[in-house]
């Protein structure tokens, strides 16, 4: 059993909490945060809320999940432990200001959950490797370590592409549904479409994503005609400028 808590309580830290419910750990939750961390003290009989510096006397593993601009403020009166174990979510806080806001404390991670963590089979690029984040989630959800912290911002760009695709699929259930009627049919069509070929797409990195691409190019076929129709159009150039758009924001490179 883990005893594991969570400064700041919004959408990501309860998917977080969710994830491990049920599963044998003491879970404390920070009262920044109060509606979430009300739901959540309902909904799970192992968890309980306390003022941060209550959470960090009283858990072993502690997820950062705090706003970037209040990380500073809200961390800084607290007195974390050498032997607790950090993984923070938060989005542009650096490992070193990290170390600062949590010294003594020396292990240190960065990852990337997205709210379905709570269900498993959540993508989670970490930087530098955690053993926190395999033990409690490394069983139902793939775990990326990351060669570098360099590698953390352009990550957390790629995971706005969620809101384009979802965007596109429900733009595709609506051109459906108007020629069918059946708009829930439409929906769960499509969903089920694309989700059963990412279900059946292997995670090795080999260029999977390539070889379905290549399994749906028939000459003259459907696909084939869509997808360079929106190559045509520009599509995959906006996706590009879209998160070329990041760089300024999240310190990447503007040269490569």
């Amino acid at each position: 059993m883990a005893r594991v808590g969570f400064i700041g309580t919004g959408e990501i830290a309860a998917a977080l909490a969710r994830g491990l419910a049920g599963r044998g750990h003491e879970i404390v939750v920070s009262e920044r945060g109060a509606g979430f961390a009300a739901a959540l003290d309902a909904e799970i009989p192992e968890l309980s809320v306390a003022a941060n510096q209550d959470v960090l006397d009283r858990t072993d593993v502690v997820f950062l999940c705090l706003m970037e601009r209040a990380a500073e403020e809200a961390l800084t009166p607290l007195n974390f432990r050498r032997d607790q174990r950090i993984v923070s979510v938060m989005l542009a806080v650096d490992l070193a200001t990290l170390a600062r806001l949590c010294a003594p404390a020396k292990e240190i991670s960065i990852t990337i959950p997205l709210p379905f963590i709570r269900a498993g089979g959540c993508p989670l690029p970490v930087f530098p490797e955690s053993t926190a984040l395999a033990e409690l989630y490394g069983d139902r959800n793939t775990i990326i370590p990351l060669g570098s912290e360099a590698a953390i911002p352009p990550h957390f760009a790629a995971s706005a592409m969620c809101s384009s695709v979802y965007d596109h699929l429900m733009t595709g259930a609506e051109w459906l549904a108007g020629l069918t009627g059946d708009k829930a049919g439409a929906e769960a069509y499509l969903i089920a479409l694309i989700g059963g070929y990412l279900a059946q797409t292997p995670l090795d990195g080999k260029d999977q994503l390539a070889a379905v691409l290549e399994s749906l190019d028939t000459e003259g076929g459907l696909n084939t005609t869509l997808r360079e129709h929106m190559r045509m159009r520009g599509a995959n150039a906006a996706l590009i400028d879209g998160l070329d758009g990041f760089r300024e924001r999240l310190g990447l490179p503007r040269d490569t």
